[in-house]
């Protein structure tokens, strides 16, 4: 399979997904989903590969969500998606929590945004002690509602998750492992060697209990699958609003946006 926004290997059980778009922060565009997704469903129908890796490319950014060069008042250019948003990022939360296979985040260095929510959904996240997370929707005129916001909320809390989104402030890799928004935090220099140790570890064991026991713990919180539906179809008329773009014209002008003249 080729791809050009990802790189993709497998190699004794583990399959290795790297974001690679580091000029922009590994922040996703249409293409930079669709790849993943196709990956994903390779690594789901590939019998050998026990477990996933999900990472960054370079040592700045595991990802910090939607290019926001490429947003428009229509959504995210490029080719047209099934979504109302133009970009299946709600395809690629949803194939991540249903590949039977656990899906481990290498968290490298920012996870920002979309890429926050990206880390959060993988069943486990070791992050190096470099990284940075935290939301930004609020600030650039965007949201993620649904497993961006609900989910969270089951991860850290709701206390801190209405933080996290309404203050839109970045956390330290400690102070994500002290919220429960990672499992661990490691020298940056040993982040893939402790996700692959991981990884094999997972391999060793029963699939068929892996992938039961994946089901089981996704089953609690399958009803967050409705809200994101329509949220993301509340998302798409959003983004066609002034408001919306004031966040993101801000945003791509290095400047404060100005939301007081829309309060009602």
């Amino acid at each position: 399979m080729k791809f050009e926004d990802i790189v993709y290997d497998k190699d004794d059980g583990i399959a290795t997904i790297t974001f690679n778009r580091p000029e922009v922060l590994n922040a996703f565009r249409v293409q930079t989903v669709t790849e993943t997704i196709d990956a994903l469903r390779d690594a789901w129908q590939d019998r050998s590969v026990g477990v996933v890796i999900l990472t960054g490319s370079g040592d700045k950014a595991f990802c910090t969500g939607g290019d926001q060069s490429i947003r428009t008042d229509k959504g995210y250019e490029g080719k047209r998606s099934r979504s109302d948003i133009g970009v299946d990022v709600e395809e690629l939360q949803l194939t991540i929590r249903d590949i039977p296979k656990p899906v481990i985040a290498a968290v490298n260095g920012y996870a920002i945004g979309g890429g926050n929510v990206l880390q959060a959904l993988c069943d486990l996240s070791i992050a190096a002690d470099t990284a940075r997370f935290g939301q930004v929707g609020p600030r650039v005129g965007s949201v993620d509602p649904g497993f961006g916001t609900a989910f969270l909320a089951r991860l850290v809390g709701e206390r801190k998750a209405r933080e996290m989104w309404f203050l839109c402030e970045k956390y330290s890799a400690a102070q994500a492992l002290e919220m429960g928004l990672v499992n661990k935090v490691v020298p940056a220099d040993r982040l893939m060697d402790e996700a692959r140790s991981w990884a094999r570890k997972i391999v060793e064991m029963s699939p068929t209990a892996i992938k039961i026991a994946k089901a089981s713990f996704n089953a609690d919180s399958d009803n967050i699958r409705g809200i994101s539906a329509l949220g993301m179809a509340a998302l798409a008329l959003y983004y066609g609003t002034p408001e919306a773009m004031e966040g993101r014209n801000a945003f791509t002008e290095r400047r404060k946006p100005d939301f007081r003249k829309y309060c009602r």
